[in-house]
């Protein structure tokens, strides 16, 4: 199974905030709590995460990485395949003439 994660916060005390998706999964955050701590691991659906507690930084570094998002022009739509059967180069007999 593959998994990505990004790193969206590091807290001066050695917490980290993921970003993460595995194959077929739902997207979530992985907080990693400090060694010292001796917390385990966690996971929690983004929908989740925001709600619990917006406003801490790890809350406010997810939601200025999906601002970035809306920062950058649109992706160009593909373009139409053409028809089965349907030559796509080729000039109709008598096109272009005048």
């Amino acid at each position: 199974m593959k998994t990505d994660r990004r790193l969206i916060h590091a807290s001066e005390n050695g917490d980290r905030w993921w970003l993460r998706r595995a194959d077929g999964a739902e997207v979530a955050i992985l907080h990693e709590p400090n060694a010292s701590s001796g917390g385990r691991t966690s996971e929690t659906p983004v929908g989740a995460f925001l709600r619990a507690g917006a406003g801490g930084p790890e809350h406010r570094a997810l939601l200025d990485l999906i601002g970035t998002l809306v920062d950058q022009p649109p992706a160009a739509p593909p373009a139409p395949a053409p028809e089965p059967g349907a030559a796509a180069a080729e000039p109709t007999p008598g096109e272009g003439l005048s």
